[in-house]
């Protein structure tokens, strides 16, 4: 018997009949003699559909008021799973982030995991029942109520898993695992049988949107061992673990892409040491996160240097920069959009040369320029325009002998919360 923790996001019970599919599957691991502790998201577009609410009656809603508002969504999933699961026969028991012992950071809208205490899970496990917990949501020391931001129940599913010791963590989405590239772009994208713990980690910090980087970060840290595996059918998922076995050949394991992606030009700066300190001191500051840096030559004692950050932080980026003129001179700032992150992720690059030359030709032959280049072990990124961007993904996925005969599952909606 195993201790077994199930994730399911918005689209896998997005209606009366995938939520009864959904409870269907948690009974079968109830009648194989598993403990099951489920993690669920809010149905369909219950989330939207609040949000917009609150915007019609107040277009800049108190954070406090907005996770007051957006936990609703979970626990009616929850209540209505938990009577699911019922009406088949089997025990459950449905709890809210708090009641489930969630505590959090003091902060709304992205409140960060602090611990857990799961005695009610143990007691109801105990009790013979499938306990389904609210994802998404936590509450202070203070019992104020908080959510956890984008990929929050994925971060709720991995956390409890650590803190409840299971088995495994299995994360049910629209696609049947982990694919070499976005299954709606390249159809016949190869599906992953194993991908480490690191090479998930840049592949979702990247842009790949089947797992949130925290949640990646958490089951690394704890040593969870996670499956992502579709709500729509039976086939084996993808498992992500500590050593991934590598399949012969496959040098680049994954293509990811990013369309959030900004990049911000400062021009005739100082070329004296601390500036880019008192810059990007300033960006860290403000809560803005800082991607690719490139810094050209300095002429006549002058240098200019651009960085990216997410489309969404454009705005405020520029503004902390202007702020900063008077301590750090410089000629001018531009900004530009319409631009995409393109990146190819494999823990075998490191030892093997050509990898960059194969992706700079493929960019080439297409006619593309190359905007920006940054670079790990096990990655490499190009910024460049954002109208080709999917040409190029599936230039790439064919020149690093990624694409099969098959084409990939994709059964609704991704999943993203």
């Amino acid at each position: 018997m195993s201790l077994i923790v199930m994730k399911f996001g918005g689209s896998s019970v997005g209606s009366t009949e995938r939520m009864q599919r959904v409870a269907r599957r948690i009974a079968d691991y109830r009648e194989a003699g598993h403990d099951v502790v489920v993690v669920v998201s809010a149905m369909g577009d219950t989330t939207d559909d609040l949000i917009d609410q609150s915007k019609l009656l107040n277009p800049n809603p108190p954070a406090r008021e907005m996770d007051m508002l957006l936990t609703v969504g979970e626990q009616i999933s929850v209540a209505l799973l938990s009577m699911t699961i019922d009406a088949l026969g089997y025990k459950a028991k449905s709890f809210t982030g708090w009641q489930a012992g969630i505590s959090t950071e003091a902060v709304h809208g992205k409140a960060r995991i602090t611990d857990i205490q799961p005695r009610r899970i143990f007691d109801a496990l105990e009790s013979g029942h499938a306990v389904i917990v609210a994802g998404f949501q936590g509450a202070t020391d203070e019992g104020e109520i908080t959510t956890l931001g984008r990929g929050g129940s994925d971060t709720t599913a991995v956390a409890l898993a650590a803190a409840i010791q299971a088995d495994v963590c299995e994360i049910y989405t629209d696609v049947d695992g982990i694919y070499s590239t976005d299954p709606r772009v390249v159809k016949c994208a190869r599906k992953l049988g194993e991908i480490s713990y690191d090479e998930m980690l840049e592949l979702a910090n990247l842009g790949a949107a089947v797992l949130h980087p925290r949640a990646v970060e958490y089951a690394k840290n704890y040593n969870v061992k996670l499956v992502v595996r579709s709500s729509f059918t039976q086939n084996e998922g993808t498992s992500v673990k500590e050593e991934a076995v590598m399949e012969q050949g496959m040098v680049v394991r994954g293509i990811a892409y990013d369309k959030n992606v900004a990049r911000i030009s400062i021009l005739g700066v100082e070329d004296i040491p601390g500036v880019l300190a008192q810059v990007f001191g300033a960006l860290a500051t403000s809560g803005i996160d800082v991607d690719i840096i490139v810094q050209s030559g300095t002429q006549d004692g002058k240098a200019d240097f651009a960085f990216t950050v997410s489309l969404t932080d454009k705005d405020k980026a520029i503004a902390v920069v202007e702020s900063i003129r008077g301590e750090v001179p410089y000629r001018e700032v531009t900004s530009e959009e319409n631009l995409v992150k393109v990146s190819i992720v494999g823990a075998g690059m490191v030892s093997n040369p050509g990898v960059a030359a194969k992706m700079f030709k493929a960019i080439y032959d297409l006619g593309i320029s190359i905007k920006m280049v940054t670079t790990s072990e096990i990655r490499l990124s190009v910024i460049i325009a954002a109208e080709p961007a999917q040409d190029v993904v599936r230039a790439l996925h064919t020149a690093y002998g990624l694409d099969t005969a098959e084409q990939a599952f994709v059964g609704g909606p991704q999943d993203r919360r």
